[in-house]
């Protein structure tokens, strides 16, 4: 996109694009380990699709740009962002979030100002993901917590990406300890059902306050995440991108733009 703005807002990097009109804009918000730069094949062909289209495109706390936190909850991180979109003049964004960004624009979106939100895969219920990660937790806490990491990312099909995304998949990261341990604390510490019930009051929110749902995924859901998901937001849009595996918006990214456009 032509005419990008590189700044800081809220202590966190962030890159704006396009020119302030009556679409609402967007925030992207990138998964754990990666940073603004994954977002630049989607922002090209949203450019194409969607020209001018105001986007705000962050690094999260700790990712590229961005200083550290403390802690990294997602009610904390979510509050942040909400603060570099006010300081933007990003006035109820349509809230995009990848991996662990999709969790994080849930909650963004139950507290605070959206019209709707993009999940790009990223299940809510951590269910089997948190049991990997308690088992893993000795791993992770120690010199070997790449390992973790690495696991993780087989997992995720990159690849299914072109040869140029599967570059950007690879280094467009950096895979800190404290960062996996940070943003995973709440899922390594807290019960699945708590955790289960705090996603299903946020869905609530979402519902109750009329701002669309829409979740993308790289392969059809699992039955009964797609019948949760159906009960607590039965308007929530599923697109399934078929041979994407966990980046549908590298794979695809005129597809995922010309979703984006359509809000």
């Amino acid at each position: 996109m032509n005419g990008t703005q590189h700044t800081t807002l809220a202590g966190l990097a962030v890159d704006i694009h396009g020119t302030s009109d009556a679409r609402r804009p967007i925030v992207l918000l990138h998964g754990l380990s990666y940073d603004r730069r994954q977002w630049g094949p989607l922002l090209d062909e949203l450019d194409a699709v969607d020209p001018g289209r105001l986007v705000l495109a962050v690094d999260l706390p700790g990712h590229g740009g961005s200083a550290r936190r403390p802690t990294y909850h997602l009610d904390e991180v979510a509050g942040q962002v909400h603060e570099a979109a006010t300081e933007a003049g990003f006035d109820t964004p349509v809230v995009v979030g990848h991996s662990l960004g999709g969790a994080l624009a849930t909650v963004y979106a139950a507290a605070h100002p959206a019209v709707a939100v993009v999940n790009i895969d990223q299940p809510l219920l951590v269910g089997p993901f948190r049991d990997v990660l308690l088992q893993a937790e000795p791993v992770l806490r120690s010199p070997a917590f790449g390992e973790v990491w690495d696991m993780m990312l087989q997992g995720m099909r990159t690849d299914l990406l072109p040869p140029a995304a599967r570059e950007l998949a690879s280094t467009a990261t950096t895979p800190r300890q404290d960062l996996l341990l940070g943003y995973w604390d709440e899922v390594l510490t807290t019960p699945a059902d708590v955790l289960a019930e705090e996603r299903t009051r946020d869905m609530g929110a979402i519902r109750d306050r009329g701002i669309a749902y829409h979740h993308v995924s790289g392969e059809e859901l699992p039955a009964a995440y797609r019948t949760w998901l159906e009960t607590v937001q039965p308007d929530a849009t599923v697109t399934v991108i078929p041979g994407s595996g966990h980046f549908p918006h590298l794979a695809r990214p005129r597809e995922v733009a010309k979703i984006l456009a359509a809000y």
